[in-house]
């Protein structure tokens, strides 16, 4: 496949030699020529100095003939302006934009530009590393405002119901791991030894809901 990268920093420069090493045809779009040298000297791409929200540019790119479209230089505005025209003027299929602003990144999805938020996967990163298992959240919306985690249970809530437990903790059961097979569960369902409960909730609410979890029902 070919990939156009707008962004030659260090993201973009290990995103590169990343997809050269799976086979793929790209090029990197930059305004700085010496930006080019992160590149080194085994990258075989092609290499096109100018904006990567200019027409000509991106043409001199290969956007026409490209699957993908990745946006990661250090402007929001540069980023989200480039990936529309990808997608909305050049029909590339696969387009996402690095932003830095969690606000504006949910404004962009919901225009359908899928984006990475630096902030608050990199805050998720360090809170997979520094807390116990289960604590940190799998999933963030580029909002920061919801999570889904995985829910350290008491022994004592086997035999409840998915409703006894969104009742006292406030949060809602999203799915259920149960003997490595993804559950939807109902209200209704019994929570069973070895379950493995994922949670949305919303941010700042996490603490007090692994408090409740973490406490036997009764007491919860």
């Amino acid at each position: 496949m070919h990939v156009v990268i707008m962004g030659c920093g260090r993201v973009g420069a290990s995103l590169a030699a990343a997809l050269e090493r799976l086979g793929h045809e790209v090029a990197v779009i930059d305004k700085a020529n010496a930006a080019f040298r992160r590149l080194g000297s085994d990258f075989h791409g092609r290499q096109v100095l100018g904006v990567g929200f200019d027409r000509q540019v991106l043409i001199e790119a290969g956007i026409e003939r490209a699957g993908a479209f990745a946006a990661v230089s250090n402007g929001d505005n540069s980023n989200i302006i480039s990936a529309r025209v990808a997608r909305e003027t050049f029909g590339v299929e696969h387009v996402v934009a690095r932003i830095y602003d969690p606000k504006r990144a949910a404004v962009y999805e919901r225009l359908g530009i899928p984006t990475v938020a630096t902030v608050p996967w990199t805050t998720d990163r360090f809170l997979r590393t520094l807390l116990p298992d289960g604590v940190a959240s799998a999933w963030r919306d580029p909002t920061g405002n919801v999570a889904v985690l995985q829910l350290p249970l008491h022994e004592s809530w086997v035999g409840c119901s998915v409703a006894d437990l969104q009742e006292a903790t406030g949060a809602r059961v999203a799915f259920v791991m149960r003997f490595g097979t993804p559950v939807l569960p109902d209200n209704k369902t019994l929570l069973q030894a070895d379950d493995l409960v994922y949670v949305a909730a919303r941010s700042g609410t996490v603490s007090d809901i692994t408090n409740v979890a973490s406490r036997a029902p009764e007491e919860a």
